[in-house]
Parts: C-alpha cells; sequence; structure tokens
C-alpha cells in the first residue's frame, strides 16, 4: 500500500492539507491540485490508484471531472461533498464515482472508504485474472476481459468502469437474480442506505449500448439477472 498515489483535487487549502497529511501518515502517496483544469493534467503525469475529488471547484463542477475521468481512465474516484441530501449523492455515483463522503468528515472514515475501494478492486482484478484465457461471447458481443474491451459486431462499446463491472457481475453468475441493494455492495463496495436508482441507471445505459434488453432482465420486484441460456 505505500507506493499507493492519491491525488486530492480539493480547492480548500486546510481541507486539501488535511487530507494530504492524514493519507501520507497511512502511507500513501499525495498530490494536491486545487483546479479541475489542473486535476485533469496531473493524472496524466502523476499515474494516480485513486482520485479525491471534491464536487465543487472554482472552475469547474466535480461532476463534469468526474465524467471525464471515467471515460478515458480507468480510477476509483472517492467524491468529497458538502451536499447532504441523498439524490446529490446518487447523481455522484451515475456519473462514474465508486464512493463519496460528507463534509465535514473524520480522517479515519476517509481512510476506511478508501481501503474499501482498494479492496473490491483487488476482488475484482482477482477475478479477471482467473478468466483471462477465457473470452467471452453471446449474440453478437464479444468480451475481451484482459483487455477489459466490449465489442459489438467488431465495434468497440465504451462502457465506463462500473459499467463493466456491472456487466462481469451478472455475466459471473448467469441465471442469478441480484438485488439492487447486492449489485451495489459487489459493483461499488459498500452498502448503500437509501435510493438505489444508481444501479437502474446503468441497467438502463448497459442495455441501450449493448442493445440487451433481452439479456439483461428485470425482475419485478426483486432486481436484476443476465439470461443464463443466452447464446
Amino acid at each position: 500500500m505505500d507506493k499507493t498515489k492519491i491525488l486530492i483535487i480539493e480547492d480548500d487549502e486546510p481541507i486539501a492539507d488535511l487530507l494530504s497529511y492524514g493519507l501520507m501518515m497511512e502511507g500513501f502517496h499525495t498530490r494536491i491540485e486545487t483546479t479541475g483544469s489542473s486535476g485533469l493534467s496531473a493524472i496524466a503525469i502523476y499515474k494516480p490508484n485513486l482520485l479525491l475529488l471534491d464536487w465543487m471547484l472554482p472552475d469547474c463542477s466535480g461532476l463534469d471531472i468526474c465524467k471525464q475521468v471515467t471515460t478515458t481512465y480507468n480510477i476509483p474516484i472517492l467524491m468529497i461533498t458538502a451536499k447532504s441530501d441523498i439524490t446529490d449523492k446518487v447523481i455522484g455515483l451515475e456519473y462514474g464515482a465508486d464512493d463519496y463522503i460528507t463534509k465535514p468528515f473524520d480522517l479515519r472514515e476517509v481512510v476506511a472508504r478508501i481501503r474499501t475501494i482498494f479492496r473490491r478492486l483487488d476482488q475484482t482484478n482477482s477475478l479477471e485474472k482467473q478468466e483471462k484465457s477465457q473470452d467471452i461471447r453471446f449474440k453478437n458481443i464479444l468480451i475481451l476481459p484482459e483487455e477489459r474491451l466490449v465489442i459489438k459486431d467488431d465495434i468497440n462499446i465504451e462502457l465506463t468502469p462500473k459499467e463493466y463491472d456491472l456487466l462481469m457481475t451478472l455475466i459471473g453468475q448467469k441465471g442469478k437474480i441480484f438485488t439492487r441493494s447486492e449489485l451495489l455492495d459487489l459493483v461499488w463496495g459498500y452498502d448503500f442506505v437509501g435510493d438505489t436508482r444508481t444501479v437502474d441507471t446503468h441497467i438502463q445505459r448497459l442495455r441501450k449500448k449493448l442493445d440487451a434488453g433481452d439479456i439483461i432482465t428485470t425482475v419485478f420486484g426483486i432486481g436484476y439477472k443476465f439470461e443464463k441460456q443466452v447464446k
């Protein structure tokens, strides 16, 4: 863990310094950027393992940064927000954030959430390594787990990291009915109390991108499943 790099994009200097100091004491390497534009530029240079991102930045919204990062990089994002409304938090998850924490926060909780994200990534990577030699095919879709690529009719389909993880979770146990809460725990890595709309949104996007409404099906009153007999 001592080589793990965390990029902090936070314009409040005391908060950024507190986060940086606390995370360094826990063995992480940190870098601070105070604007969205400088933060985006730093990603390519610093190559962080995780992004600690403030929701409200002086030059742009953290949501905009979140959307750009998830479409270009495979970097987990922990959003810091002063917004306590559950709808705002769900929006952050829908834009690709892995987790969120509300100001004011306890540094110990920040560290705990970061470690939870990394544990979940380790579990996902371990499963992918087991499946690397097995490309997955169904209908007109080809999945290359080793490259995290999804191809439809010989065209690469751009999935966000969470969309890809959700798809692989469903495929990993074809025919199993997953509740929304189970999917939040397995894909996002924590028990989410409140609105589970973020799962519905990601399912809808997967269905649209893959034209998979007949493959990823709804079990009314329960959740979702990947049909077992799909060829």
